[in-house]
């Protein structure tokens, strides 16, 4: 990849390609939980390079605004929540969720001077747990996300953010990279109880099979909503084994289950070119999640983490090489002596830098799905500038599960192209 390949696909604030093409999609912002009541303090919400506070208005609703105040441009986050507007804290003006100036105290009403003031707002719903933000031009804007998890109730759900500092695009490519699961992860997926063998219902040949093939074969195929990347690998009695995963554009990934339990997605939305919202989502669709699962999940199972207080940082980070145990490493308790998936992964990701240097990388075939997103990204971004289609908008794109299968092999080696096509939701594609 050459330099101008890696900016287009990396660089996201507005103006940018990238930037254009993830401002025509719904993406997450916030949890529910962030903004709990009416008229509870607001939230910095940066997103895509703009500096953006969120807030509930007293009735409930969300609004997403420009930070900056256009008077003096102190922030609206140090304002006043109060009577369905948000009160800059400086001099008073207060806007509603739409950007709407209400009040200027220091301006005469018969001025008609406030009427002609507007902050910069972006419309939002709320489904799956999540605030979701739409950033684009209000013409094009799409239906409300469809994401199986984002249909379902609370109950059956459990979501979390946090806080990576690096761009999104190198934490994405991991959660699309599956052969990383033979080492980086060995260990940990054998006894973490929310994605791993440490939880009930699951294969226990499905950890051999992973250790002893770490060279999975990729077949990937083009979806309405994105990618379809199945990884194989060699099982037994002549089976393969294949995990089979949805990326949904621009930035969405269901991943894989094992056995019977919760199932996973993921979701990589830039704060800017920096910094990243990793979010991860674990849920039950056809009941809710217990509450030793969701315990499991709080103090960091799965792709989710311990956070540190009041904060979306985890506890373990850059700034405490991930609490990696060297002691553990050496003992072969995990491969990597970080103790989770989740900082597993960062640690990594964080240490391509801030923004991954890809004109030094040099790829195998076991690449072959990164390769094939980083295409499709660039092919919509270039589409999105040409105002041609993108993938990914209609909700029936976003209908489709992931898979965890054995299959036998064909005699081309491989499972059939027709098995290869995303999978319904009607489809109990748990895994097996």
């Amino acid at each position: 990849m050459n330099r101008e390949e890696n900016d287009l696909l990396t660089r996201t604030d507005t103006g940018t390609a990238m930037g254009a093409l993830f401002r025509r999609y719904w993406l997450p912002a916030l949890t529910v939980e962030e903004l709990p009541e009416p008229d509870c303090p607001p939230v910095r919400t940066p997103l895509l390079g703009e500096r953006l506070v969120a807030f509930r208005d007293s009735d409930g609703r969300v609004g997403l605004l420009e930070e900056a105040c256009p008077h003096r441009q102190a922030s609206l986050y140090f304002g006043r929540n109060e009577a369905s507007g948000i009160r800059c804290a400086y001099h008073g003006w207060k806007f509603d969720r739409q950007g709407r100036c209400l009040d200027i105290p220091s301006e005469p009403s018969a001025s008609g001077f406030r009427d002609a003031i507007r902050v910069k707002s972006y419309p939002t719903v709320e489904r799956g747990g999540v605030i979701w933000a739409y950033l684009g031009a209000p013409q094009q804007q799409p239906p409300p996300p469809e994401f199986e998890w984002a249909t379902l109730p609370t109950s059956h759900l459990f979501v979390s953010k946090r806080l990576q500092e690096c761009n999104y695009l190198q934490v994405m490519e991991g959660g699309l990279d599956s052969s990383h699961l033979s080492f980086l992860h060995r260990g940990t997926i054998g006894s973490d109880p929310v994605i791993g063998m440490g939880g009930s219902g699951t294969d226990s040949r499905i950890l051999k099979i992973i250790a002893g093939d770490p060279n999975p074969r990729y077949e990937t195929a083009e979806t309405d909503g994105g990618l379809l990347l199945g990884a194989r690998r060699i099982a037994d009695h002549g089976l393969y084994y294949w995990r089979v995963t949805q990326f949904l554009m621009p930035c969405f990934n269901i991943i894989a289950p094992t056995g019977d339990l919760s199932l996973n997605a993921q979701a990589w939305v830039p704060l800017d070119d920096h910094n990243c919202w990793s979010w991860a989502v674990n849920y039950h669709v056809d009941k809710p999640l217990s509450e030793a699962e969701r315990e499991a999940m709080r103090r960091g199972g799965g792709l989710h983490v311990e956070f540190v207080p009041g904060t979306h940082q985890g506890r373990a980070n850059r700034s405490n090489d991930y609490q990696q145990d060297r002691a553990a490493q050496g003992r072969g308790d995990s491969f990597t002596g970080i103790p989770s998936f989740a900082m597993q992964d960062t640690a990594v990701q964080e240490s391509q830098g801030r923004i991954a240097d890809r004109t030094l990388e040099n790829l195998v075939s076991s690449d072959n799905g990164i390769i094939v997103t980083r295409r499709l990204l660039a092919r919509a971004a270039r589409s999105s500038l040409a105002g041609g289609p993108v993938p990914g908008l209609e909700p029936a794109s976003q209908a489709v599960r992931a898979a965890s299968i054995f299959a036998a092999e064909d005699r081309l080696g491989q499972v059939p192209r027709d098995s290869m096509q995303p999978l319904p939701r009607h489809a109990r594609a748990w895994g097996v």
